[in-house]
This record gives C-alpha cells, sequence and structure tokens, in this order.
C-alpha cells in the first residue's frame, strides 16, 4: 500500500450529540471522488479525544468499510495509555485499516527513552504499519531527530507525520532514517515547501474543507511541478489560516456546514466558532479557494 498525497484528517460530524453516521459516510464519499490519496479518521481534527472507546472504533470501521480499499485508510490510534493504544491497534488492524497514526503520549510527558519504549511496544504488539506524529504544541514534548532515527529501525514504523513546524527536519529524517522512510506534513501552511525538501504529503485539515484542491496541489507537487503547486496554494493560503483562528476543528466543521455537508457541532470542551469575523475570514478563504 502507498502511502502519499491528500490525506485528510477527517473531521468526525455530529448531529445532536451523537456521531452523524450518514454525514460521515458522504463527507469519505466526497474525498473518493475528488481524488484524495488516503484518509485519516480519528486522529485530533476527528476529536478522537471526546469519543467514546465504542464510537472510535466504530468510526474507523465505518471509515474502512465505507472506503472499501479503494483508498488506504490510516486510522488514528493514539493514547498516552501504551495499553490503550495497543486496544485501539489491534481494532484498527482487525477491521482493515492499513496503518495507524500514533501520536507521542502527551499530558504524561515522558522522556525520549519513554517514547521510544512506547512505540517499541506497539511495534511488537501488533503488526500494522505505524506513523508516529510529532506534534509538540499538542503534546508538550518534542520528539527529536535523533529519537526518530531509533524508532525508524522499528519493523513495523515506516513514517512520521511531522508538525513541529521545522521543515529543516526533512532533510535531517532523510539523512538519518533512508530515503524510503515516510514523511508527511502535518501542517497546511508548510505542505508545499515540506513536499520540496523530500516530504510525500500532507495530513491535512484543509482537506477537508478543499479536497480537490488539496489533492491537486499534492498531485503537482509529487510530479515535481511546483510552479502549479504553489499557484493552487496561494488560493488555499487565507483558508489554511483561517482553520486554526479557533480551536480545530470548530473552524472546518463551520465551512463544511455552509457547504451542506454536516452541522457545526464539536464537543465540549470545543464549542463552535463563536467570532461574528472568524466566520467572516473562513468564509472569505472559502471564497478565494472557490468553494462559495
Amino acid at each position: 500500500m502507498v502511502f502519499k498525497g491528500s490525506m485528510p484528517a477527517l473531521v468526525t460530524p455530529f448531529r445532536n450529540g451523537k456521531v452523524d453516521e450518514k454525514a460521515f459516510v458522504a463527507l469519505v464519499e466526497r474525498q473518493i471522488a475528488a481524488g484524495t490519496h488516503a484518509l485519516v479518521p480519528c486522529g485530533t481534527t476527528g476529536e478522537a479525544s471526546t469519543l467514546s472507546h465504542e464510537e472510535d472504533r466504530h468510526v474507523v470501521e465505518l471509515c474502512v468499510k465505507t472506503a472499501a480499499g479503494r483508498v488506504p485508510v490510516i486510522a488514528g490510534a493514539g493514547s498516552n495509555s501504551t495499553a490503550e493504544a495497543i486496544g485501539l491497534l489491534q481494532h484498527a488492524k482487525s477491521v482493515g485499516a492499513h496503518a495507524a497514526l500514533i501520536v507521542n503520549p502527551y499530558y504524561n510527558r515522558p522522556t525520549q527513552d519513554g517514547v521510544y519504549a512506547h512505540y517499541k511496544t506497539l511495534n511488537e504488539a501488533v503488526q500494522l504499519p505505524i506513523f508516529v506524529y510529532n506534534v509538540p504544541g499538542r503534546t508538550g514534548s518534542d520528539m527529536q531527530p535523533d529519537l526518530i532515527a531509533r524508532l525508524s529501525t522499528l519493523p513495523n514504523v515506516v513514517g512520521i507525520k511531522d508538525a513541529s513546524g521545522d521543515v529543516s527536519r526533512v532533510a535531517r529524517h532523510t539523512a538519518l532514517c533512508g530515503k524510503d522512510f515516510i514523511q508527511i506534513s502535518g501542517e497546511d501552511s508548510n505542505a508545499v515547501g515540506f513536499n520540496a525538501l523530500g516530504g510525500v504529503g500532507c495530513i491535512s485539515v484543509t482537506a477537508n474543507v478543499a479536497p480537490y484542491q488539496c489533492a491537486a496541489m499534492q498531485n503537482a507537487t509529487l510530479k515535481g511541478d511546483y510552479a502549479e503547486a504553489r499557484r493552487i496554494n496561494d488560493t488555499l493560503a487565507r483558508l489554511h489560516r483561517a482553520m486554526f483562528l479557533e480551536a480545530s476543528p470548530a473552524p472546518a466543521k463551520y465551512a463544511l456546514s455552509l457547504l451542506g455537508l454536516c452541522t457545526d457541532e464539536v464537543r465540549l470542551p470545543l464549542v463552535p466558532v463563536q467570532s461574528a469575523e472568524v466566520k467572516k475570514e473562513i468564509e472569505a478563504g472559502m471564497k478565494e479557494a472557490g468553494l462559495l
């Protein structure tokens, strides 16, 4: 299975407090029709932290079932509890996910050795490709390149979603981990530059709203047509920024609600977009991207 290109970190739509299965299936179908390269359910953007275990497993299974092998599914399966992450990883494998996205353990703030032991235990527990996910702004700790090099020697660790914001690490990771180590950006704003330095895709928030444009931009980078990639990115730049003007995924859900694709419901402690100015900025970004 090839992992590259535009990979939306799928929102989990809600209606009256419950997972809106019909809307989720429609979002997955829209993504596939748009040329999306892979799907990532139950990550940060999917509000995995406030899904029950039953809901989390159901959404992953529903994503796999709906995709039906047309594109890979990389299931969010991270936890700050190693035992809980093993359970999520086992479930992802059992329902047919093609890989798992495992976030650097949050809140506990383990040492680099502790993080290595966490992933090593997962690697040994379940035979499924793993993408490590470095997002210091949410976890409170940063996975350093030397740690990534150690992790890359684990047989099931195939790549990284890097949301450190430091694109210089792409070259460093290539030097330490080899060219076969799959590097995926975790930030829409640097996706083009990330690929120019050796990355092969983006796990994207913006792609929830603009799947066609994000897929086309990734296709351009993968062909080496960076002039076209920059042109598309220029139309998306305002939307990229707008997606994080309030706590994600509230802006993405507001944008999707304008398109009639789901409600803008999020789960506490998140709230729907409150600011009229932020709503206007989201709408302006959508217009620049040709969505409104």
